[in-house]
């Protein structure tokens, strides 16, 4: 069957809104189903800064969430899912306890506080604006927004030598099936495109004229290195109209990964809180195997649309703006 690239807001069933800081440098993008979707995680990296993320353990009672929040400002951030409940709850969308209904929202967080403000991170009122842009006004858009803000990327050497990133997306069709990513792209690695190899994004060299090998420095000496948070974590969530139940995808989630380990190297390190998510929001049917596959497609071409799309911002140059790219 032909192989088509669609919106990611294309696939349907789903609501996508965003809001942000742009002084601050930090933002969240939130994703809801006002009926419920069925949802799946899979977390690599070591440091993941995130929300709820049991109830997306396949043995757990919960069969669906209303939202998923991705957003900045690390662990200080998590309350922005507080103002996505009590919009959902305002508009009596959750799962109904009979006194109410409580909307079940998942969340994770890159770490962006070494980008513009490190004392302004995302609150519930950021929340709730999202979520109220997501049914009124629909504003998704790649590069600096929402949770992509502040992201950045090749952080081995610190902030003075990483590069300007931001949120991308990617969707496709086969047949009826649509299946497509969005990614927030904040990683301590270098970034390649997945097709021929080539290096996007990553760690500049001290002329910032050109890319240093981040595995080529890291491995310089084999001494302990207590603390690499300088600021890292990409996270994303895989999108299908494919009928899915929780423990399926949940191992989508994984196939997911593929995508990022065929973009981004170094990956899952200690310092990142690589997650990925995967939904469905559709009753198509469609091969496990084959879907896995594809969200490891539209995971790796979503990671080259958040270096493509981002702006030079904060001191940081954007992909567009280094000479040496053209």
């Amino acid at each position: 069957m032909k192989k088509e690239i669609i919106s990611i807001n294309d696939i349907g069933g789903i609501r996508i809104g965003q809001s942000e800081n742009r002084e601050a440098a930090t933002g969240c993008t939130v994703f809801i189903s006002d009926k419920g979707m069925a949802a799946g995680l899979d977390v690599r990296g070591g440091g993941p800064a995130s929300r709820d993320s049991e109830l997306l353990n396949p043995i757990m009672a919960a069969e669906f969430v209303h939202a998923i929040l991705l957003g900045g400002g690390s662990a200080f951030g998590l309350g922005a899912a507080n103002g996505v409940m009590e919009y959902l709850e305002e508009h009596d969308i959750g799962f109904d306890v009979g006194v109410t209904k409580v909307p079940l929202v998942v969340q994770s967080d890159i770490f962006d506080l070494t980008v513009g403000d490190m004392k302004v991170r995302p609150d519930a009122k950021m929340g709730y604006e999202a979520a109220k842009a997501a049914f009124e006004n629909p504003n998704y858009r790649d590069g600096n927004y929402g949770g992509g803000t502040g992201a950045t990327v090749g952080k081995a050497c610190g902030m003075d030598f990483c590069m300007k990133t931001g949120i991308g997306s990617h969707a496709i069709q086969i047949g009826d099936l649509k299946i497509g990513a969005v990614v927030i792209l904040n990683a301590l690695g270098d970034v390649f495109d997945h097709k021929n190899g080539k290096k996007i994004a990553g760690l500049l060299n001290e002329e910032k004229n050109g890319f240093r090998s981040t595995v080529d420095f890291m491995s310089k000496t084999t001494d302990v290195i207590d603390n690499k948070f300088t600021g890292n974590t990409t996270i994303g969530i895989v999108i299908t109209n494919a009928a899915f139940n929780k423990p399926s995808l949940c191992k989508i989630a994984g196939m997911a990964h593929d995508g990022f380990a065929r973009s981004i190297n170094p990956v899952h390190t200690s310092a990142d809180g690589d997650s990925i998510y995967a939904v469905s929001v559709g009753n198509v049917p469609a091969d496990k195997d084959l879907t896995g596959m594809l969200a490891a497609e539209v995971m790796s071409e979503a990671l080259i649309c958040a270096v493509n799309s981002a702006e030079s911002a904060y001191g940081y140059p954007a992909a567009r703006d280094l000479e040496f790219l053209k």
